[in-house]
């Protein structure tokens, strides 16, 4: 870690004690983040952004404040310590407030075993407008794409540093790689859309640029005479790339800010069938190349594998320590921590256990309905489970595809929804949340 993060860290512990906090955390990104973006050939649009965010969260009893700055100088720091404090004083007493214990924290400060970081250099940004011309320039190639809407490839590094009064000090650095391409078909009132793209840690990992403007023309191609489908209750195949949407509701369900406002249709589930039995919900911060892995949770205590469902059942809730002092419970290491905003809970790496079929078996055996590709808008009461979600992609009949489908809803009950879920077997590996394609009975399409 650089010593300029810590050291920034450092200061900002410091002033938060001459300014009379009980006790604080602090933390200090430091960022750098290319794009490039080209349009019929020619470079349409380039960025670079550098900087540093600092923040602070002080603690004065059981009131806390938090604020934050992109000036790292000796008295901006002082001055937002000052603020902080003040800010704090007027704040609500909560008796959920406060650091962790020191022997609550964990030893493991850094994430070398965890490969987040690319060591290779930061590509120069004519390499991304070659890669995002040769996606655009494959897209384009294919039979019935009428125009390339954009293309784009970026890379981003971030260091990040925490410490907090309780004696914690970590840090790790992260890198990223991307390139997507979004291609049209049709004009008009006629048009349809359809992308792809990928993301990865180390630049080597990252698919061919052709390979991925290919894919991203062959989706478009295929969405070509889009119409609505019938309305009625039919089995609706949610596609891999949009499939982990429905395991995200679950996630945000057992999450311990929903569960402390009783705003969760969860709420009452804990040791109950959610899943299908035999399905596991899978969370682990530890693999390696994985955007969601991290080495420690934003309140330093160690982040672990854990298996939210367990054979179907629900095992419990995702936690940070004021959720879970709130519940009586323990912290599940799972606080995430912003530069302006107190710790909250989130997840780490997510996997669903996988089935034996592929998504093509899963059409066959689906009869008539909808294979969802894509999804818009949302509309999800938190207390029922009621869902209802507008949806494109492919009526299917007889277990075959017939045409692509446009402007429907798809709706249901997330509760009865995810205890009928049968899982592919094609989800991508390298993913934060690893979700296979998910073929779910019994919803209401309203389209024609």
């Amino acid at each position: 870690m650089a010593n300029t993060l810590t050291d920034l860290t450092s200061a900002l512990l410091d002033a938060a004690r001459r300014a009379g906090a009980d006790a604080a955390d602090a933390i200090a990104i430091d960022g750098t983040s290319v794009s490039i973006e080209v349009l019929g050939g020619a470079l349409e649009a380039a960025e670079r952004a550098e900087g540093v965010d600092i923040g602070l969260r002080v603690i004065l009893g059981q009131k806390q404040a938090c604020v934050s700055a992109s000036d790292t100088s000796p008295d901006t720091i002082a001055e937002m310590a000052e603020r902080a404090v003040a800010m704090a004083r007027e704040a609500p007493e909560d008796g959920s407030v406060g650091l962790a214990d020191p022997a609550q924290l964990t030893t493991v400060t850094d994430a070398d075993d965890l490969e987040l970081s690319d060591p290779t250099a930061e590509p120069d940004p004519a390499t991304l407008q070659d890669d995002a011309l040769r996606a655009e320039a494959a897209a384009q190639a294919v039979k019935g794409v009428s125009q390339v809407q954009s293309a784009g490839a970026a890379y981003g590094r971030r260091r990040i540093a925490l410490a907090a009064s309780n004696g914690f000090s970590g840090g790790y650095s992260r890198t990223d790689r991307s390139l997507s391409c979004v291609a049209i078909t049709g004009d008009g009132t006629d048009m349809e859309r359809d992308y792809f793209g990928e993301m990865r840690i180390f630049q080597a990992d990252l698919p061919d640029a052709a390979v991925i403007g290919r894919i991203a023309g062959e989706r478009t191609a295929a969405r070509a005479g889009a119409r609505k489908p019938p309305t009625g209750a039919f089995p609706v195949l949610y596609d891999e790339r949009i499939a982990s949407s429905l395991i995200g509701h679950l996630l945000q369900a057992v999450n311990g800010n929903a569960i402390v406002r009783g705003a969760s249709w969860l709420r009452d589930a804990q040791g109950e069938l959610v899943l299908p039995a035999g399905l596991d919900v899978i969370e682990d911060p530890h693999r390696r190349r994985a955007a969601g892995s991290k080495p420690f949770d934003g309140e330093g205590l160690a982040t672990r594998h854990r298996k939210i469902v367990e054979n179907g059942v629900l095992t419990g809730w995702t936690l940070d320590l004021a959720t879970a002092r709130r519940l009586g419970l323990e912290s599940t290491g799972n606080a995430a921590r912003g530069p302006s905003s107190p710790p909250s809970p989130t997840n780490h790496n997510i996997a669903l256990t996988q089935g034996d079929k592929t998504r093509d078996a899963l059409v066959s055996e689906m009869g008539t309905g909808l294979l969802v590709t894509s999804m818009i808008g949302s509309s999800i009461n938190p207390t029922s489970g009621d869902y209802s979600r507008g949806a494109s992609g492919f009526w299917v009949e007889n277990g075959q595809i017939t045409y692509p489908v446009n402007e429907c809803t798809v709706a249901g009950n997330l509760r009865d929804m995810l205890r009928t879920i049968i899982p592919a077997n094609d989800a991508r590996l390298h993913l934060s949340r690893v979700v296979p394609s998910l073929l779910v009975e019994g919803l209401t399409i309203a389209g024609a």
